[in-house]
């Protein structure tokens, strides 16, 4: 049997699986997976003070080498519904597009892999070795139940995986534009300056921390961190919010606040980032408070077989060739490069997110024709050596 992309598509944008619900999302991918040999394990994670997730992970063949693809059930929410010319969670088809939640991020992705496998088992019969899928329903979310669980448990039951393609839209403006080899890192840095409230009449007898704050501020952002690495672009450093909470006018304040985000080059780890902060702000002096939380490290899979085949399957189905870039935010391949080389590919971007999110249908098929080659090339590499790689 063979499975169209276009339809399970369909079927998963029709199940309104937002962080952190299934909703059946699962349901309709395991029915899919099923019929194809695949073993099928639902697992269902939870954390104390978190939601529990579903999460799928799916495995066709016991030998190696496992060559896995990675993705997401979950979507963002639709955001005002009036604001969509079409429902959000019909899976519609209008003039040649598809449109729906999760139509670009990244339910499209995940439906033209199934039907690339289903394709590639027809022609051939089942691999010399094992397919796999690893879907989560929390990488939209705070990802603790998701991909990071499932990698846990797999190491657990001693399960390997050789390389992997992770299906997040990586392209700017058409098929073939882009691969990621790795991406930046993410901290979020809460700064809490501390004085003591007064009359503004008589400063003296306060002492006021928001003259501190702003100079701590000015220390960190008045230079750039870095001017970009070989494969990645500079880190930035941008402040997302500055608050006081204070409604007088003629009180100085005990606190003053601000929240900024780093994102990282290779150039840096969060040990070095804090240590850099905390330099910067002992300069000024002054009683602080600094709470770190870093969501991610820079990764990068060095240009090399597992690149290189994607890149020529790329090639082979659209005539492009793809750039390798490490630009954008963090993804759930920041968790499996610890286990294996991870590229990413998939749809086009521009909608994800955004209202009236949508694909093309023809990108859509061609995705699913770019899956089916990578996994007639991974196939015809054997042994696995010659898809896996190094990360840097």
């Amino acid at each position: 049997m063979t499975i169209d992309a276009v339809a399970l598509a369909q079927d998963l944008i029709r199940c309104p699986s937002v962080t952190p619900r299934d909703d059946g999302a699962l349901g309709v991918l395991e029915a899919a997976l099923t019929p194809l040999g695949f073993v099928c394990h639902r697992l269902r994670f939870e954390q104390e003070g978190t939601a529990p997730v579903e999460n799928l992970y799916a495995r066709l063949g016991t030998e190696g080498p496992n060559f896995c693809f990675a993705g997401h059930t979950d979507v963002v929410p639709p955001g005002e519904l009036k604001g969509w010319s079409i429902d959000p969670f019909a899976g519609t088809i209008h003039n040649d597009r598809l449109y729906g939640r999760g139509a670009v991020d990244m339910k499209g992705a995940i439906a033209a892999f199934v039907a690339a496998v289903s394709r590639r088992l027809a022609a051939d019969g089942p691999p010399a070795g094992s397919i796999s899928l690893l879907i989560t329903g929390d990488e939209e979310g705070v990802a603790i139940n998701g991909t990071k669980k499932v990698l846990d448990w797999l190491a657990a039951r001693g399960e390997t995986l050789d390389a992997c393609v992770v299906g997040e839209p990586t392209n700017p403006k058409a098929l073939g534009d882009m691969i990621k080899i790795g991406r930046r890192g993410s901290l979020t840095g809460h700064l809490t300056v501390f004085g003591a409230q007064g009359h503004t009449a008589y400063p003296h007898l306060a002492d006021n921390p928001l003259p501190r704050l702003v100079r701590m501020l000015a220390a960190i952002t008045e230079k750039p961190m870095d001017e970009g690495t070989a494969h990645f672009q500079p880190s930035t450093l941008a402040l997302t919010t500055i608050d006081v909470g204070n409604p007088a006018t003629n009180v100085i304040p005990a606190q003053g606040k601000a929240t900024f985000n780093i994102r990282f080059n290779d150039a840096h780890t969060p040990a070095s980032i804090e240590s850099w902060l905390r330099g910067s702000f002992d300069a000024v002096g002054g009683a602080y408070e600094l709470d770190i939380h870093c969501s991610g490290e820079s990764f990068l899979t060095a240009p090399g077989p597992l690149t290189e085949l994607v890149a020529e399957a790329v090639e082979t189905a659209t005539g492009r060739r793809p750039e390798y870039s490490t630009t954008g935010g963090t993804s759930d391949a920041r968790f499996i490069k610890n286990f294996c080389p991870v590229v990413e590919f998939g749809l086009v971007g521009q909608t994800m997110h955004k209202l009236d999110e949508h694909t093309l249908v023809s990108d859509l098929t061609g995705l699913s024709a770019i899956y089916e080659v990578i996994l007639q090339r991974v196939f015809a590499r054997l042994p696995a050596p010659a898809i896996a790689g190094s990360n840097g």
